[in-house]
Formats: structure tokens, sequence, C-alpha cells
């Protein structure tokens, strides 16, 4: 039995139970379980990337917008709200550009080709990093879990006790931003899909490698609200089970029936829902984004009115998971539903350990607006 941070995904909202699997192989054995999204467990924690990534990319503004810059009120908007998300408070950010879509496979494999990069899934666990987020006295998992291996989405046959997400969670081996269903599985033909399984430590590597860096929490919200005030989606206050089908999620019995409302049953392609009022694909469903800020559910308390660029806490602290590192990811994924999960409205945030990698957990980038001594924006 191994202690595992986690992520949530399809989780019952608001839940605060800890759940344990027994003689499985999967190593997800704690859950925090507090809003929306199923509870993904991270992977095990994993040295550091050792490469050096250097900025070898042209900085353009290819596949970017820029964001003009203002303030919002940040945080949540309606009862489907988790307490992290309050108090609502005013933020101001300056303008920046964004990427247009998630990062793809295509994109990504371009940045591994150039550097040779090998992402945490591909690498063996390091009991002696894991040991330092998780209580003292915890035993060390058994050699057999230790090996190169993410987390995948496995639905169960029949309803199951949304407590427990090791009834839809697999810690698979071989399974990897190449094989995100598993060994056998590949991204042949979904070049324009998200880049999945990737965690904190790679996304700071390819955005580094692109001259780019991760949107900060308050950054990504104001991009995700697309110019609309107090909104609940990146589409406005219409519910998202009316109407035509505005994002990736889950439609159905989570997590055994998907009645394919949206046609995708696991990720899609980026561009496969309509735009938001910026013109950014997936703000909301398909993938879950990282953000650059650590996590924190006390920190909307500590932000006085009209904070400026805010950049997220010190330091990160989850009471569930006291020695874990979190950092906030946001948008939702194919996973979410209506009914037990709303990690696609805007103000929705969730969390995970920073060596998390799982099939659903992708990113995008930003790049700060850059002026010329003729004051043009670049």
């Amino acid at each position: 039995m191994v202690t595992c941070s986690v992520f949530l995904s399809s989780c019952k909202q608001k839940t605060t139970q800890t759940a344990k699997t027994q003689n499985t192989s999967t190593p997800v054995l704690k859950k925090t379980a507090i809003c929306c999204e199923s509870n993904i467990p991270s992977r095990f924690a994993v040295a550091k990337s050792s490469e050096v990534i250097a900025p070898t990319q042209k900085q353009d503004h290819k596949n970017m917008v820029f964001v003009q810059g203002g303030d919002f009120m940040m945080g949540g908007d309606n009862k489907q709200a988790s307490p992290d998300e309050y108090p609502k408070h005013k933020v101001t950010v300056n303008g920046y550009w964004i990427d247009v879509t998630e990062v793809t496979n295509a994109q990504f494999k371009k940045f591994v080709d150039v550097t040779g990069y090998i992402t945490t899934a591909e690498k063996k666990p390091d009991w002696n990093e894991l040991k330092k987020q998780v209580p003292p006295g915890t035993p060390k998992p058994d050699d057999s879990l230790l090996t190169a291996s993410s987390l995948v989405f496995k639905p169960s046959k029949e309803a199951v006790p949304l407590t427990d997400y090791s009834q839809w969670w697999v810690w698979e081996k071989g399974a990897d931003w190449k094989h995100p269903h598993g060994p056998k599985s590949n991204i042949k033909g979904k070049e324009n899909y998200p880049v999945v399984h990737i965690s904190y430590f790679d996304a700071l590597a390819y955005c580094k490698w692109s001259g780019k860096r991760l949107p900060t929490e308050a950054e990504w919200e104001w991009a995700a609200r697309g110019g609309l005030k107090n909104n609940i989606y990146p589409w406005g206050n219409e519910p998202v089970a009316t109407g035509k089908a505005k994002v990736n999620c889950w439609q159905g019995k989570f997590p055994y029936k998907n009645n394919l409302q949206d046609k995708f049953y696991y990720s899609s392609p980026v561009k496969s829902f309509p735009a938001n009022g910026y013109g950014l694909y997936d703000m909301a469903g398909n993938v879950w984004e990282w953000c650059a800020d650590y996590y924190d559910g006390r920190y909307y308390s500590t932000l006085a009115q009209g904070v400026k660029n805010p950049h997220g806490p010190k330091t990160s602290y989850d009471p569930d998971e006291p020695y874990a590192i979190k950092r906030v990811v946001r948008g939702g994924s194919f996973l979410c539903n209506d009914s037990y999960c709303s990690g696609y409205r805007v103000a929705r945030r969730m969390k995970t350990t920073e060596d998390s990698g799982m099939e659903h957990l992708g990113f995008r980038c930003v790049q700060d607006n850059l002026v010329t001594a003729n004051n043009k924006v670049q």
C-alpha cells in the first residue's frame, strides 16, 4: 500500500473523505476529494530533470493571441463554487500573449526531437524524492511499483462509489505522452490533440525551450473569462448540458456510461469546440492545464482588493496533504460532468503535485508583452 498525492477530476463535489484501495497494484491509496473531477492521484515523486533546456526557438507569437490587461472580480460565481474560490476579489493583470490552444502532441514532439527531453512519466520514480512529500514513517512501496508509469483512465463496468477513484484510475506501466492510454496505444494521427501525461516539470522545460512561461492563476482565469464579467463559464451562463455541445466533457453516468453527446470519449483535437471571446479554445474541458502558482486553499483570503499581477502564495499548502508540494491546475477535462463536477467553470481551482502525470493533464503557455524602443508591441 502506497500513499500518493491526489489530483481531482471526477469525484463527488465537496467530499472530504479519505479512501483506500486494498490488494491493488495501483499506487493510488489516499484520496482527498474536496470537489469535482475524478480523484486522480499523482504519480510517485521523480527526481527533477537534469536536462539543460536552452530557449532555442525564435520567440514569435505564432498560434498566440494578445490579451489586453484589465481588472476583474476573481473567484466563484455560483453555488457550485468551493470554499477555496472565496472571497471573490478584484485583480488587475497586465496584457500578455497566450497560446490559442493547449500544447499539442506535434508541438511537444518537436521539442523532444530537438532536445532529447525525457518526461517525468518516462522515468523511474525516486523513493528518496517521494518520501519528502509523505508523512514520516510511510513505508517504501514495492519495487514493482517503482517503474516508469502514469495514470490512465479505465471506465468501470457499472455504477461505483464516487469516493473510490481506484475504480477508474490505473497506475499503468509504459503510459506516457507517446502512449496516452497505455503501452499498446500511440499518438499516430493525433498530432493535433493536446499532449497529456505532462508534469509541471515537463511543462516548465517546454516553456523554457520555447521562450515562454506558464500562466499565473490570475492570467489563466482572466483569459478563460474571454471578456465576460462574472459569468460562470467561458461561453456565458448557459448550463453545460443545454443546447449544442460547448465543451469536451463526460455526458451520462460517470464512470461507466458516456452517451457521447459531444462525440468524444477521451480528449478531442484542439479547436473542436467554439472559442471564447478572446479567440481561445478549450479553456473549459478537454484536458486540465498547469498554472505557475503554488496551491494554497487559503490564498484568496490573504489578498487585498485590487491586487496587481498576483503570482500566488510563496509556498504550497493543502491541509489534506500538508507534506505535498502542489500547483494549481485549471479548466477541467473530458471527464468532467455537471452532476458531480464543475471543473469547466472559469473560477474552478484544482491542485496536484508537481510530478503528476495523467491522461487528462496538459498545459498552454503565455509570453510577456514585449515593447520596442518605439513603443510598438511585439
